[in-house]
């Protein structure tokens, strides 16, 4: 049984890993949107806000509402474009209309989307799993680097922050044991920050700037309006987040040695609705399950929800105090990148676990496996093959996670001998791999 002092450390660890994805979009988003340096603190303090409540009702768990999984939400990278291309065409408050609508869509469309997982056998749960895993990979190579676009990308000093990160976590998992050992990717990030302190890439200005105390408004950029596209376009981006988060429960049970049940994706999908829903009306962003979590999960060994519903509270906590929150935005990308490295690898590796418990010599599976992988690190990777479809075919088809999915349950139907794997639902097999 761990200590509360325990449970809030893990937490925080929790809070570390999916941070930088969870303040990037605001920050993508407010400047492309020319939003003002007052707009923008409000923007990152009501998601992290948001992030918070929609983690703790989706850990937390009801007869319609919740997965009771280990799992953190955090806003989706799938609705960045969307999100700007609205507001540069219409505004906020059209932005938010839609977001809100789509959140509603989302809680009433859950049930009938419970009603297809039996198209995710074995071979495509873990293939889904795997392409997760190795989708997120460029995204660590990026930071590791210094973060796409900065000004430092790619400089030697990037690099050899990265590499000491990525050594220390290591060496914690190697020769420590017990508490600390949980806490190694924790460990890294703070060793990785004091280095580059003394190196003097480490930035406080964002710290001195941040007030002690601001509460999340409801309707903070307008009264929500209304457009038929937006929404539409909204829609079309959670339908994708859906998909994305049914690997990730997939995923989650693996590393937690239990079996998810059909009602429990389900439930999950609602609260990701209801989690969006919410951050239409404090204008913050859609929100899905969040991958990053998962390899820390891997990682650690630690299963229990109870450091979850401390992530959450911490993110609550964070929302409401932005001088804590600006904090933990002086670690340096690259520290983060070299925590990314063995998190998202972990992640890779889980599916490939739940793969070697098929038989890949079946010519059936090998296809399914290889092309669905292909097919999805390819969308990943070089996104740009899809520039010249319309915005609503690009937002799809450029996310590797749903095309590698969609691609392994086409080719799963096709390719289906009728046998009795193919049949079963995808939670019981995952839980029997």
């Amino acid at each position: 049984m761990l200590s509360k002092q325990r449970v809030v450390t893990l937490g925080f660890q929790h809070v570390l890993a999916m941070y930088a994805g969870a303040v990037v979009v605001p920050i993508i988003v407010g400047q492309a949107l020319g939003l003002t340096p007052t707009q923008m603190a409000y923007l990152i303090a009501a998601d992290l806000f948001t992030c918070g409540i929609a983690t703790i009702l989706q850990v937390w768990g009801g007869k319609y509402f919740g997965s009771r999984l280990p799992v953190v939400l955090g806003c989706t990278f799938t609705a960045v474009g969307p999100i700007i291309a609205i507001g540069l065409a219409s505004n906020l408050a059209t932005v938010y209309g839609a977001i809100i609508i789509s959140g509603i869509f989302m809680i009433l469309a859950a049930p009938l989307y419970g009603k297809i997982l039996r198209f995710f056998p074995t071979v495509v749960t873990g293939t889904v799993v795997t392409i997760i895993g190795l989708s997120l990979i460029p995204v660590a190579m990026n930071n590791v680097a210094g973060g796409q676009g900065s000004d430092d990308f790619a400089m030697p000093r990037n690099l050899l922050l990265a590499l000491i990160t990525l050594v220390v976590i290591l060496v914690v998992n190697r020769f420590a044991k017990g508490f600390l050992r949980a806490i190694s990717v924790l460990v890294g990030l703070v060793v990785g920050t004091v280095i580059a302190y003394f190196m003097g890439i480490v930035d406080f200005a964002n710290v001195a700037d941040a007030s002690w105390f601001s509460v999340v408004q409801p309707f903070y950029f307008g009264v929500p309006q209304i457009s038929i596209t937006a929404i539409i376009t909204m829609i079309l981006v959670n339908i994708v987040s859906m998909v994305e988060s049914t690997g990730v429960y997939l995923a989650v049970g693996k590393a937690t040695d239990q079996k998810v049940e059909k009602q429990q994706i389900v439930n999950g999908l609602r609260s990701e609705g209801v989690a969006i829903t919410l951050g239409g009306i404090f204008n913050a962003f859609p929100y899905t399950a969040f991958s990053q979590n998962v390899g820390l999960i891997t990682l650690t060994k630690v299963k229990t929800r109870d450091v979850i519903f401390a992530a959450g509270g911490i993110m609550v906590i964070l929302g409401l105090l932005p001088k804590l929150a600006a904090i933990t935005t002086i670690i340096p990308n690259a520290v983060l990148g070299g925590a990314m490295i063995v998190m998202f690898g972990s992640v890779a590796v889980s599916g490939m676990n739940i793969l070697a418990g098929i038989n890949l010599r079946d010519e059936r599976n090998l296809l399914i496996v290889a092309c669905s992988i292909a097919v999805g690190m390819g969308s990943a990777t070089v996104p740009q093959i899809f520039g010249e479809l319309p915005q609503f075919a690009k937002m799809m088809l450029e996310n590797g996670i749903v095309t590698g999915s969609v691609t392994a349950i086409l080719l799963n139907l096709l390719l289906s001998s009728r046998t009795k794997e193919a049949e079963q639902p995808a939670a019981a097999q995952a839980s029997e791999a």
